[in-house]
């Protein structure tokens, strides 16, 4: 039991690292024409095509669940449910808490959802492919907690 708490918790860590890695090497790299919509709103469409990493990512989770459920990983419960959790977590502070996607948590107000914001906000501040900053999302360089 402490494993496989041990492993999700691990696993949803390293999602945050995925999430950075996957943002400036995969996004901004070879799969810009898949995130670049998501920089340059020029479509009517609540949908983006950088929702398609939403899905990416699920169809990973779920490969893990499928891999726990037919006995070929132990583990994998534990790994899709913490790539799942992120996922959420994902989902909520980028596309509900910072792009109001729905209009939820407005007025949520402390130096961490500020910090987030900020650096956000940097990174949205280039519009193009290249030499963008703040690739990640939850951990957030300190100089952004500043006022």
């Amino acid at each position: 039991m402490w494993v496989t708490i041990l492993v999700f918790v691990t696993t949803f860590f390293f999602m945050e690292f995925m999430a950075w890695f996957s943002h400036k090497y995969i996004m901004h790299g070879f799969l810009w024409n898949l995130h670049a919509d998501h920089h340059r709103k020029n479509q009517d469409s609540w949908f983006e095509k950088n929702d398609a990493f939403f899905v990416i990512y699920a169809g990973i989770s779920i490969g893990f669940f499928l891999l726990w459920r037919y006995d070929i990983l132990q583990i994998g419960l534990a790994i899709g449910s913490g790539i799942f959790v992120y996922g959420w977590t994902y989902f909520i502070v980028h596309d509900i808490f910072i792009h109001q996607r729905f209009k939820l948590f407005r007025n949520a107000d402390n130096r961490y959802a500020r910090a987030v914001r900020r650096a956000h906000k940097m990174h949205h501040k280039h519009i193009g492919k290249d030499q963008g900053e703040c690739f990640g999302m939850l951990l957030v360089p300190f100089k952004y907690f500043k006022k």
